[in-house]
């Protein structure tokens, strides 16, 4: 959802640009589409030449492409936040060729999330709409995990949500970042609480996406040069730092990592790579220790985009196979859908750019060069990844 949050914040979108590439682009046709993607890279910054880097076999690879999304590639952005069913948002599914996961989340203090019902009740609305081409993840609310039969009821519940299409269930940050027990003690994701609920989880072979801490900015003092600046100043119910009582960001991590050790048959995706964006060494060491873990980019690009190029870059090509191409795009009731979708095609762009060439990438105030990944990476990343760790969002018949 932060992505949602920074769209309403926008003051101005590069509207010249993406309607020149909207009058070119002609719905549901592929040489609409051609054209269209290929004057975005045209208008982005020139291409400054053809990466050459080994693989993790040292063998020398070419990026996929010159700015243009391969549209012979199936894409999957596999975490979304669409609560508005809009035929222009199922056109634009069509028109990029692309799959997503709709994840719900209970978040009290974000418009739209503050209930499950009409979150599963949206998700199932798009599912219908784009047919299945946005598969859903459903969700629980862990705020009354002190009453009696809590889990017995949460494992009710989920299992009408499965019955009824969710392919993955969500928990989020609000465990282990601010709720509490009777005594005063927070709740933490490897609570014994969550015990039953896990183990009906992986019985079923649902995944469960983790949104498990937060940014390390949340629990530092506001930096306006922080990418997360807009979403924590608007957020301060979520900005640690104003929470001393709360707990570390280190304590939050451990205990997500004795969760994963504790239920190793169950699929964990780590949202926003795992809480530790900032340091790609960090989270290599987790995605080794734990064969169940995996990650997804989720509003957490430009954090890649802010470290050391090669080393993010190898990073990429040694967990392949562990890292979910996701956006955290949103699309709320009281959104402007025409201007939202800009905003998500105008991403898609970016973010393609910057996996898959070697320009040169601008983004807020900050400057890279594209990672230049090889079709093979770019396949796993964007695809066959969200296939094997998500089985559900498979493509509809």
């Amino acid at each position: 959802m932060y992505a949602g949050l920074r769209l309403r914040k926008l003051q101005a979108i590069r509207r010249l640009s993406i309607a020149r590439v909207h009058l070119l682009m002609k719905p549901h046709t592929l040489s609409g589409l051609l054209v269209g993607l290929a004057l975005i890279a045209k208008i982005g910054p020139a291409h400054i030449g053809t990466a050459r880097a080994a693989d993790e076999a040292n063998v020398r690879t070419q990026p996929a492409s010159e700015g243009r999304v391969d549209v012979g590639m199936e894409r999957i952005d596999a975490h979304v936040h669409i609560l508005k069913a809009d035929p222009a948002y199922r056109d634009m599914l069509r028109r990029l060729s692309l799959r997503v996961l709709n994840v719900c989340v209970v978040d009290r203090y974000e418009r739209g999330y503050q209930k499950v019902a009409p979150q599963h009740q949206a998700a199932r609305a798009v599912s219908a709409l784009t047919g299945g081409c946005a598969a859903w993840c459903s969700t629980f609310d862990p705020a009354g995990w002190e009453q009696p039969g809590f889990g017995e009821e949460t494992v009710r519940q989920l299992k009408v949500t499965f019955q009824q299409g969710a392919v993955a269930v969500k928990v989020y940050k609000d465990i282990g970042m601010m709720l509490k027990s009777r005594e005063g003690n927070y709740l933490m994701p490897d609570d014994p609480v969550f015990d039953p609920i896990f183990a009906a989880i992986a019985t079923s072979g649902h995944p469960i996406y983790a949104h498990i801490a937060d940014s390390p900015d949340s629990w530092k003092p506001l930096d306006t040069n922080s990418l997360h600046y807009s979403y924590l100043k608007a957020m301060p119910v979520w900005y640690m730092y104003r929470h001393p009582e709360r707990p570390s960001k280190e304590a939050i991590l451990t205990a997500r990592d004795r969760m994963l050790a504790r239920h190793s048959q169950v699929s964990f995706i780590g949202c926003h790579l795992g809480s530790m964006e900032d340091d790609v060494d960090e989270l290599a060491k987790r995605l080794e220790r734990f064969p169940n873990f995996a990650v997804d980019t989720a509003a957490r690009v430009p954090d890649l985009m802010s470290q050391n190029r090669d080393k993010v870059r190898a990073f990429l090509i040694k967990y392949s196979d562990r890292v979910l191409y996701g956006t955290d795009l949103c699309l709320s009731v009281s959104d402007d859908s025409v201007k939202a979708i800009r905003h998500m095609e105008e991403t898609y762009a970016r973010d393609w750019r910057y996996f898959a060439t070697d320009e040169i990438i601008r983004h807020q105030k900050q400057t890279t060069k594209g990672l230049g990944l090889s079709r093979p990476v770019l396949q796993k990343i964007f695809c066959k990844n969200a296939l094997r760790w998500v089985p559900g969002i498979a493509k509809p018949e």
